[in-house]
């Protein structure tokens, strides 16, 4: 086991910070007020490598998984907003890779960034007004029409909704066999029947563009459904006669291989609002506001970093981040390594990481003092864009639910494995010498021993 940063991530981790304070930290308020896409910060993201296919390859061949963690909390330590204006194409990117043919992959991957100098943006489209961390509730319809597909619905909360050149839309084709009769559809822009609904104005992440995708008749040819008529049809067939599947839908096979970058992001807001906390105290800022719990004759006249009060709470802080940051690379190195996270490790990382941003956002607000609720102060930024991170991909109650599941069943994995394992021992010990399992030693008849028990007196 190596928790060892390598000098490669090092570099990366220090090429996307100076990228962050250089490039998206002069432009993230003005953006922040304005609500604009800051494509000026895309295109320089693109000249920078660190947005566009090639950056999605550098990714993808980094067998730790580390580098798309890095990266998602650097530049969330920049601004949350602009960090998901540039890589929220790559959501559409995965779900394609999740449930495309290598064919489908190789032309529409391209369309979701654009070559060279081109920049164009992917939509990922899965939340509906009625479901959105159960995607077994889609309303959203795709139906065979000869040799198209024929989509109606709504989408809500789309990142680059409307606006993005490659929207991969998740409809039901069956809705009797819930997440099981939904498929993946892509519909380029400018698609008849694709409209671009509300935009929403949102509390915080206001420079990435969310809005309404609705979909009235619109047609797309029947090779436009991600993975072919022929996975599709078995799929189908499968679901209606019982047989499992094995497998979560396309949707939540997606969603958990992003959740540690989720996790990642929220972990980058907390980050910036530490440091800046800490600097701030350091030059002599705000007094702890909670003053009267403390000896007055021993904080009196010290800087703020020397008390102790303060130091306690920025311990804790450090602590969190710290600790969240452990479950995300943790997560990341499984989901790139193909180990299944039969224990919910994913759906931590992303809970730690959202809770983790909210609760320190709001823990640095409070050591500041009445500053923190001004515009002029960034952390009243940083505790808007926090709260997203309980909320989308799954609201941190859903995790909680996803996880406790999955730890019961993998407990009763490990009870009925150690159940098997305790019944071959006996069989094992027994089979040698004539008795039967239960008698040797005055066993019980639940195999529990009796050795202690005093022997029986003769008839």
């Amino acid at each position: 086991m190596d928790f060892g940063v390598s000098d490669e991530q090092r570099e990366f981790r220090a090429l996307c910070r100076r990228f962050a304070a250089e490039v998206i930290r002069p432009v993230a308020a003005q953006h922040d007020a304005d609500e604009s896409t800051p494509w000026e910060v895309i295109k320089a993201a693109r000249e920078w490598g660190l947005e566009g296919i090639d950056h999605i390859q550098r990714l993808a061949g980094d067998p730790d998984g580390q580098f798309s963690v890095i990266y998602a909390e650097e530049l969330h330590w920049g601004c949350a907003g602009i960090a998901l204006a540039i890589s929220g194409s790559s959501l559409a990117a995965a779900g394609l890779a999740a449930s495309g043919t290598p064919e489908q992959i190789a032309k529409w991957v391209p369309e979701c960034f654009g070559m060279g100098d081109e920049i164009h943006l992917g939509a990922y489209a899965v939340t509906e007004p009625q479901a959105g961390s159960d995607v077994k509730s889609l309303r959203t319809t795709a139906k065979l029409d000869g040799d198209e597909w024929v989509l109606n619905g709504t989408k809500v909360f789309i990142t680059n909704g409307g606006i993005a050149d490659v929207h991969v839309v998740v409809a039901t084709v069956d809705p009797e066999l819930g997440h099981r009769g939904q498929a993946s559809f892509v519909i380029p822009r400018g698609t008849p029947g694709l409209e671009q609904g509300k935009k929403e104005s949102k509390l915080g992440i206001r420079a990435s563009h969310t809005a309404e995708v609705i979909l009235e008749d619109c047609r797309v040819p029947v090779e436009n459904l991600l993975g072919g008529m022929e996975k599709l049809e078995r799929k189908l067939e499968r679901a209606r006669s019982g047989e499992s599947s094995g497998r979560a839908s396309n949707a939540l096979a997606t969603f958990e291989l992003t959740r540690p970058i989720v996790g990642a992001s929220g972990l980058g807001i907390a980050q910036a609002a530490y440091e800046w906390t800490l600097s701030y105290l350091d030059n002599g800022g705000a007094a702890d506001p909670f003053d009267d719990y403390l000896d007055e004759s021993s904080t009196a006249g010290r800087p703020p970093l020397e008390r102790e009060g303060i130091q306690q709470r920025l311990a804790d802080v450090a602590t969190e981040i710290e600790a969240g940051r452990l479950l995300v690379q943790r997560a990341a190195w499984m989901g790139r390594n193909g180990l299944p996270m039969t224990g919910g490790q994913g759906s931590m990382s992303k809970l730690k990481g959202g809770d983790v941003a909210m609760w320190a956002t709001r823990t640095c607000m409070d050591l500041v003092g009445p500053i923190a609720q001004t515009t002029d102060c960034p952390l009243e930024k940083w505790f808007r864009d926090a709260k997203i991170y309980q909320l989308f991909e799954g609201t941190a109650e859903i995790q909680r639910l996803v996880i406790s599941r999955m730890q019961a069943a993998e407990y009763r994995e490990r009870l009925a494995d150690g159940v098997a394992v305790a019944a071959d021992a006996i069989g094992s010990t027994t089979s040698g010498n004539g008795t039967s399992p239960g008698h040797e030693h005055g066993a019980s008849k639940n195999g529990a021993q009796r050795s202690e028990e005093p022997a029986a007196s003769p008839a």
